[in-house]
């Protein structure tokens, strides 16, 4: 089993954990990423982009999460992965779809600024994650079972700036890498208008709902 993006392999780990007669094996495009995965156990750990993964055979198990939302052309993504499937293997995937919602569109709002439009404008795009029907008609003709949803996890955060901080490491990620020593600067001005949007409750509580979809396809 592969897990697609697999980050610091702590899902892969568990993975293995739960599968331990398994191979399995995580692919990730990040060395900073993959240096702290190795020290994880029972997994073997590639260095590659998905874009252009191909595994040597059939695979039993194709996991993701939270990585395909980074890529375009989910048309010819998810049938492709699909067909490298075992006869009776799962293609497991989750992405957060949260695209629509004032954690992401003012994100894109003020990236557009006069002050960072210059700088930013190659990272615009349209809504990487496209709806639930979407992805039950693409992938209906291919799967023999097939389960598609979402659910909105209302997240009760705290502290100073808390989505500020969540998408931080996030949506806001190559934001702040393109910006370098400006990215501070445009943080305070994004996290301004996040404030506005998502204000503390009485108690010190800011909610910031949270959509993700989960696509579950059988061959």
């Amino acid at each position: 089993m592969w897990d697609l993006g697999c980050g610091t392999g702590e899902i892969t780990e568990a993975l293995a954990r739960r599968f331990p007669a398994a191979r399995v094996l995580g692919i990730d495009s990040s060395p900073e990423m993959l240096s702290r995965a190795r020290e994880r156990q029972g997994v073997e750990w590639v260095q590659g982009d998905i874009r252009t993964w191909d595994p040597d055979g059939p695979v039993d198990l194709i996991f993701s999460s939270a990585a395909l939302h980074w890529l375009p052309g989910h048309a010819g993504l998810f049938p492709r992965l699909f067909s490298r499937l075992s006869p009776g293997g799962r293609l497991a995937v989750q992405m957060p779809r949260n695209f629509a919602q004032p954690s992401h569109t003012l994100l894109a709002e003020t990236a557009r600024g006069a002050r960072w439009a210059d700088r930013l404008s190659h990272l615009g795009r349209q809504a990487p994650v496209a709806s639930p029907d979407w992805y039950h008609d693409l992938l209906r003709p291919l799967a023999s079972v097939l389960d598609v949803w979402e659910t909105t996890y209302l997240q009760a955060l705290t502290g100073d700036d808390p989505v500020a901080a969540w998408t931080r490491s996030t949506a806001a990620r190559p934001y702040l890498e393109a910006l370098g020593s400006d990215a501070e600067a445009f943080m305070e001005e994004y996290s301004a208008r996040l404030r506005m949007a998502y204000p503390p409750r009485p108690d010190g509580v800011t909610l910031f709902p949270f959509t993700r979809l989960f696509v579950i396809a059988g061959a």
